[in-house]
This record gives structure tokens, C-alpha cells and sequence, in this order.
């Protein structure tokens, strides 16, 4: 539970149709199983006290009778159990029978949950022998408890984890238009579970994916799907005991063909903090009861997967979807811009670097589309104090390679002059020496695009927006910014992918050249002709620091919850001092240098993390950091 985890399961216990006794043994078996492995929720399979393919077994006054009697048998088999179990079985009421979930803690009822909507076609027959939920909650006497709610779309709130609300359906209510899971998501629930018994038939597995990942997304919940397997009759049907946990549109974990426990961790904490942020759930106007329980608070061990670059997609096929779907908009963006105002020419600073590569690759798919030559393309070296030869014959053979007009710049006259302009001494290579060479250059490039009636492309990312790693009024300014939005990790992989698509040798020898080429803005003098300002050495890797981005601006993550994510996914690669030096570096360079994004040019936005301060991100430039500075120092 610390940090917003909890432990979630879907559970398959093996099963005897019609024995009852027997399954209680299983469940009760499974939910001290469950308790062991630190699990807080779990899900089993509809009716399985009694079976789902019974049958009109359903009218014998045995087995209702029996199902009654296991319930009594788990409830006192469970009564040091900590564990919220949801069990399937029939229950009467009223003269009628319902398809039900109990849900349970302690040996104690929570509430009664009957299944809404009963499948009545195809293979199933339920309205035989079932009645659908009553339209209002009611309250029960049940097993020697009082007053236990006896209704649909009911929730359950943990007193002792802020924003823990559970929900709970069975099967076809997933299924129907009208789902009572999105009442509950509207009544707080933000993980629901799934009493299901889906048989198997060809592609219906693929069906139940979309269909419980659909659901997480629109619901804004995590989702626990619980199908019967091992016991059900086989006569005309066969059940997988497809298990499904998903979160947010996010398929965590599944099994199929296999019984027992499937267990992830729903982060309810990132749930909550999304609906907050969209608003895309409207309050139940009817309201629904809420059962109150609780749980002892207690660290969740992590064992879902927590991806190390999560702007990256790790399969090459999705990497490779992403790849053209990303260069596809930000050169439609530009393409755009350049129509609007009638540019003459896309003018692009070409340092023989990742950043102002990809800007010129993405300026040619513009111009393709506009169905304009590349000689409209103007690409600018300006060598000065620390370029190197491998990056400007780089960037010249790139140049060449694409058939764009190439100029030269040299501006180590211009700054020096400016140096004496200024009264700064040449040897003195602080910040002023840096940021002059990056003013001269934006200043250049203006200059020229006036000159010629074209616009300016920008060439900086999202990593060096959020650590404000650009000269603010130099490399910070451009005209239209097109990887305002694309982090540094993603920005190596669009240059593979361009080099790995071009059918040039020699473009595909120089871009493999440059992703080869350490990153630096090359500012200070060469070393024996070789980069000596690197990047990385004096920001931290960006690889930490756009996992940082991720969680801190799509997530609103506290420093304490993104470093313990860093130490998970990344904690192999680097010491906790490591991550923990860098993720103060982060913090403090975010909140010093939002000046800089709060007036950064247009560009187009590509995923969900933006810092636009027309669009995502809108922060004061003077707000303080001391909050997250106090929680940062609680890591030491």
C-alpha cells in the first residue's frame, strides 16, 4: 500500500461441479495463499461455490442450500484473513434466485453483489434460472449477519488508503452497454473486479483483452478479470480460466489455461491523481452505499514491470509504429506552418548532433509532402570555439546527402568581437562564454531566414526543455520548434529508424555516425580535436532524467514514489547515491528554468507529455521548490 500500491489477484481454484463443500476448501485455500503473497484484493470465478455449468441443478434445493452452507464454511475458514475476496455462488431472495458475488473480509459480509445482465443466448441460458439485480440496494440478513447490502453498483471504501474504492461485476455485465462498472467508477471505484465464466472459442480471448483494457481506460480504473477454468463441465464447453489484471488501458498481466493466482500491483495513487487531472468521470447524482473497510498499512512489493525508458516502446515492431507515427505529425506540423506563412525556406542550424539531425530529416519529409526541392531546406553550420571535424563534416555530408543548401558560418570572429564589445576575457570560459557563441548562432540564423523570406526550425527537445539546457534567447528561440515534444531517448531511436530506412549508404553511414557521436552543445574548446564538453557528465543522463520527466509530469508523482520507480527499474544500472544526486539535479533545474518554457516558440505536440505554456504545462516561473526539496531530503 505504500506509495498508492496495492496487491490485486485473480484467482482459478480448481473445482467439483455441484460439491460444494469441496469448493469451499479450494477458495478458502486460495485466499490464505493469496494472504501469504501480500495480496489485499482478489477476484474469483463466477458461481464458483457451486460451478458455473450446473444447470438446472440451479433449481435443486440442495445445492442452493449447499452454496449457503460454503459460504459459512469460508467466511469462518477466513476470519483472520485480511484479504477482500469477492465469491461467486447463487443466492435467494425474495422467491427468486440471483447470480451473486459475496464480498468478503474477516468473515464478515461486506455486501452482496447480483449479477445485472444475464446472458440468454448462444450457448448461455441464464434467465432459466436466475433473476437480473433489483433496481435498488437492499439490506439482508445473511448467515447470522444483519443488515448486509443486497445490490448492484455498490462500492467498498478502504478507510485506511485514501482513494481506495473497490467495485465488483460478474461476467456479462462487463459485456453489456449499460455495465454497472461505470456507475461504480462514477461512485469513486477505482478497481473492479470481474466474477466471470467465459467459455473458450476461436478469437475470444483477443475480444476479452480489448474488452477488460477498454474498460481500465474508459473508467480510468484498474481491472481484475477472474474466469472459471479447471472443473466446469466439458460436455459442449471448454473454460481457460482466462485471467486478466489491467490498468488505465493497460494490459498488466494475463494467464490462460492455468489456474491458481495471477497477482500485479494497481497503483491506485496514478488512478486517482488522472481522474483528478481529466475530470472524465461526472459524480454518481444517485450515489451509491459504500461498505467501509480496512487494511493494514504496509509496504507493496513491486512485481509488475516498470519499463526503464518509458517513452520508448521496447518491441522493434511497436518502436518502429512509433517511430512513423511520431516523424508523421511533426513534419505535418511543420509542413503546416511553412503553407501558413508562405516561408521561402526552412532555414536549420546543422551542428552534426542527434537534436538538429533529426529537426533537418523531419524539415525533408515537410517538404516532400509540400512536393517542394530540398534546396529550399537551408542548412547553417557555424563552426566557433569547440566544434570539432567529425561534427561538421557531418553535418556538411548530411546536408549533401539530402540535398539541401548548405552555408557556412564561421563565427569565432563575430564573438570574439563581441567579447570586446562586452569587456569579457576570451579565456574565461564561464556561462557568458557559452551563451554568447549560442545567441550568436540564433542571431544568425534569424538573420538569414529574414534575409531569404524563411522560417526559422528549431532544433531543441523535450529533455533539454525540462532541465532548461539551451541558451535562453539563443538555441531556446526559433520560429517552430519540432521536437519541442520528443525526449532525448526517443530522439536516438527516429535517427536509427530514418538511418535504418534510408536507402543512401552514405546518408545511413553519416547518421550512424552521428548516433555514435557523444552529446555536447560544444561550447568550450576541443581537446586534440575531440569533443571535450560532454553533455551528460554535467546534466546526468538523459536516460534518468526523461524517466524522471515521465513520472513527474504525466503521473504528478512525489520525489520519494519516482525515486523508489528509478531504484525498480533502474536500480541495476545505477546506485541509489546515482539516482538519488540526479533526481535533485532534475527537481532544481526544473523549477529554476521554467522562464525559459513559459515563452518557447510553437511546436507540435507528439505524446502526452508536453510543457507547452499554451497547451500542457502552464507553471509559474517563481514557484518554489521547497515542498519537493523537503520530501528529497527524507531519501538521504
Amino acid at each position: 500500500m505504500k506509495d498508492g500500491f496495492i496487491s490485486a489477484a485473480c484467482g482459478a481454484p480448481k473445482l467439483r461441479l455441484a460439491d460444494c463443500a469441496y469448493n469451499a476448501e479450494q477458495t478458502f485455500g486460495l485466499m490464505r495463499t493469496a494472504e501469504k503473497a501480500g495480496v489485499k484484493v482478489l477476484a474469483l470465478p463466477e458461481l464458483g461455490l457451486t460451478g458455473y455449468t450446473c444447470g438446472d441443478l440451479f433449481h435443486q434445493e440442495a445445492l442452493i442450500r449447499g452454496a449457503e452452507e460454503a459460504l459459512d464454511t469460508v467466511l469462518k475458514a477466513t476470519r483472520n484473513l485480511e484479504v477482500i475476496t469477492a465469491v461467486g455462488l447463487p443466492l435467494r431472495r425474495n422467491g427468486k434466485l440471483y447470480n451473486c458475488a459475496a464480498v468478503i473480509q474477516k468473515g464478515r459480509i461486506l455486501g452482496i453483489v447480483p449479477k445485472t445482465h444475464l446472458p440468454n443466448y448462444g450457448e448461455f441460458y441464464e434467465k432459466r434460472w436466475f433473476a437480473p439485480a433489483p433496481g435498488e440496494t437492499e439490506y439482508i440478513s445473511l448467515l447470522g449477519q444483519d443488515a448486509v447490502p443486497f445490490g448492484a453498483g455498490q462500492v467498498f471504501s478502504c478507510d485506511t488508503m485514501p482513494g481506495l474504492v473497490l467495485g465488483f461485476e460478474i461476467c456479462e455485465d462487463l459485456w453489456s452497454p449499460d455495465s454497472p462498472s461505470a456507475k461504480m467508477a462514477r461512485a469513486g471505484a477505482v478497481v473492479i473486479g470481474n466474477l466471470s465464466a467465459s467459455n473458450e472459442v476461436l478469437g475470444k480471448d483477443a475480444y476479452r483483452r480489448q474488452l477488460v483494457t477498454m474498460q481500465s481506460a474508459k473508467l480510468l480504473c484498474g481491472y481484475l478479470y477472474s474466469s472459471s477454468g479447471a472443473g466446469e463441465s466439458t460436455s459442449d464447453l471448454v473454460f481457460g480460466a482466462h485471467q486478466l489484471i489491467a490498468e488505465n488501458g493497460t494490459l498488466l498481466t494475463e494467464r490462460r489455461f492455468d489456474g491458481g493466482l495471477l497477482v500485479s500491483e494497481i497503483d491506485v495513487q496514478k488512478l486517482c491523481a488522472e481522474r483528478r487531472r481529466t475530470q472524465a468521470l461526472d459524480e454518481d447524482p444517485g450515489g451509491r452505499y459504500a461498505a467501509p473497510f480496512s487494511l493494514t498499512v504496509s509496504p507493496t512489493k513491486l512485481t509488475r514491470y516498470v519499463s526503464p525508458m518509458p517513452f520508448v516502446p521496447e518491441g522493434k515492431e511497436d518502436r518502429d509504429a512509433r517511430c512513423r507515427e511520431i516523424l508523421l505529425i511533426a513534419s505535418l506540423g511543420l509542413k503546416q506552418r511553412l503553407e501558413h506563412t508562405g516561408a521561402k525556406t526552412a532555414v536549420v542550424g546543422l551542428s552534426g548532433g542527434l537534436d538538429s539531425t533529426l529537426a533537418v530529416l523531419i524539415t525533408g519529409l515537410a517538404m516532400k509532402m509540400l512536393d517542394r526541392p530540398m534546396s529550399d531546406i537551408i542548412a547553417v553550420t557555424m563552426p566557433c570555439f569547440g566544434t570539432t571535424d567529425r561534427t561538421r563534416n557531418n553535418a556538411v555530408v548530411l546536408a549533401g546527402q539530402m540535398g539541401a543548401t548548405l552555408r557556412t558560418v564561421d563565427i569565432s570572429q563575430s564573438v570574439r568581437s563581441h567579447f570586446r564589445d562586452i569587456g569579457h576575457d576570451p579565456e574565461d570560459h564561464s556561462v557568458t562564454y557559452e551563451n554568447a557563441q549560442a545567441r550568436e548562432r540564433t542571431q544568425v540564423l534569424m538573420d538569414i531566414a529574414n534575409a531569404g523570406g524563411g522560417l526559422v526550425v528549431g532544433t531543441g527537445d523535450l529533455s533539454e526543455l525540462a532541465l532548461g539546457w539551451c541558451t535562453y534567447n539563443g538555441d531556446h528561440m526559433s520560429m517552430y520548434g519540432v521536437n519541442a515534444s520528443i525526449p532525448k531517448t526517443l530522439v536516438r531511436h527516429l535517427v536509427r529508424y530514418l538511418a535504418r530506412d534510408s536507402a543512401e549508404p552514405d546518408l545511413h553511414d553519416v547518421l550512424e555516425d552521428i548516433l555514435d557521436t557523444p552529446v555536447s552543445p560544444e561550447l568550450l574548446p576541443a581537446v586534440q580535436g575531440k569533443i571535450s564538453q560532454r553533455t551528460e557528465d554535467l546534466v546526468g543522463p538523459y536516460e534518468l532524467h526523461d524517466f524522471f520527466l515521465y513520472y513527474v509530469l504525466r503521473w504528478g508523482f512525489s520525489p520519494r514514489k519516482v525515486y523508489r520507480l528509478a531504484q525498480y527499474a533502474l536500480g541495476r544500472k545505477y546506485s541509489r547515491e546515482v539516482l538519488l544526486k540526479w533526481l535533485k539535479v532534475f527537481y532544481r533545474r526544473f523549477f529554476a528554468q521554467q522562464f525559459k518554457r513559459n515563452c518557447m516558440p510553437d511546436g507540435p505536440k507528439i505524446g502526452s507529455v508536453a510543457l507547452s505554456p499554451r497547451g500542457d504545462w502552464r507553471m509559474p516561473s517563481d514557484a518554489s521548490r521547497a515542498l519537493w526539496e523537503a520530501d528529497l531530503e527524507t531519501l538521504e
